[in-house]
């Protein structure tokens, strides 16, 4: 609800001071010499009476409210452009369980800003594929953000058969795009490892990616080399090793630029925090709104209260309440 006259209800704490100036009009009087032939009870006549210039005011505040033109305001917008459609892709494979991120693993860290670079996004589709062994869509291209970080939140590694085939994520993300209308179509492929499993090379993939006009942008997370891992112990539990997970930036760095996209290498939650920001920035597109509004009178809902308020008011002043001077 809108109002247009706003400026009316500054006009409403001169009520009280109308409602006086109106009660100061001379009454008849009658002197006695004593009160004690007098009910002391209150009745509800005499209530009534005390309370009719709360009425008066009520319904003139009412009244006021009906002239500031409140309105039931209603919107409908037009997009121009079609935005822009993403993929995230996902790396699942064991070595994601790394704690160089402390004091979280890649996987949980990699989950977290993937969560705020969705929720920054506005008007554009994005999807989610994971990989390990083998890829899979998550979740296909949408605009329900919420359900997309749910199903975001509930990867663990695990849910596929260990390996790290990026040449199978990456073809499985294009495969998500490749009937896009989109203005820009954009990969953010985020692994740790190098390519050894799958049977699409990554090469190959990026190729496939150009072909559908699609831009990668390669994210290679960790900092590489002996890194603590955890292991379960059936007798000590929980520990940690020292595990050396090889980087094949080389091949991250040949998707990127045969796509028109880039790559980047982030060594700490702080380093992939400005990547997505810098990723966010890059992809973004003008979107031409037009919005309709509409609007309906509400004036109804103050002016009918307000004269039946007066017109209790009047009857009771004429019946019940009635008084002879």
């Amino acid at each position: 609800m809108e109002f247009r006259y706003v400026w009316v209800f500054f006009l409403i704490p001169l009520v009280p001071g109308v409602l006086w100036l109106a009660g100061r009009r001379k009454k008849s009087q009658l002197v006695f010499s004593t009160a004690a032939y007098f009910p002391h009870r209150i009745s509800l006549r005499v209530l009534l009476l005390r309370f009719l210039p709360l009425l008066r005011g009520l319904a003139l505040a009412l009244i006021l409210c009906a002239l500031a033109r409140p309105e039931r305001v209603s919107s409908d917008r037009e997009y121009q452009t079609k935005g822009v459609d993403i993929v995230i892709s996902l790396d699942l494979s064991g070595s994601m369980l790394a704690e160089d991120f402390k004091p979280s693993n890649r996987l949980v860290v990699a989950k977290q800003e993937a969560a705020k670079f969705i929720r920054g996004r506005e008007n554009d589709r994005i999807g989610l594929v994971v990989f390990a062994k083998k890829a899979f869509t998550q979740c296909p291209l949408t605009l329900d953000y919420e359900i997309l970080i749910k199903l975001l939140n509930d990867l663990q590694i695990g849910m596929i058969e260990d390996g790290t085939a990026i040449g199978m994520g990456l073809a499985t993300a294009v495969n998500r795009l490749r009937d896009s209308d989109a203005k820009s179509k954009v990969i953010i492929l985020i692994t740790d490892g190098e390519n050894n499993a799958g049977k699409i090379d990554p090469v190959t993939a990026a190729e496939l990616a150009k072909s559908f006009h699609v831009k990668v942008y390669a994210i290679c997370i960790g900092r590489g080399g002996l890194v603590p891992f955890p292991v379960d112990d059936p007798l000590f539990g929980k520990r940690y090793v020292q595990a050396n997970v090889p980087i094949d930036e080389y091949t991250l760095k040949r998707i990127a630029d045969i796509t028109g996209g880039l790559f980047f290498r982030a060594r700490d939650p702080q380093s992939l925090t400005e990547i997505y920001e810098k990723i966010n920035q890059l992809e973004r597109t003008e979107i031409k709104v037009k919005e309709y509004r509409s609007y309906a009178p509400l004036f109804a809902w103050f002016l009918i209260p307000a004269m039946l308020l007066l017109f209790v008011i009047s009857l009771l002043e004429r019946t019940y309440l009635l008084t002879v001077p």
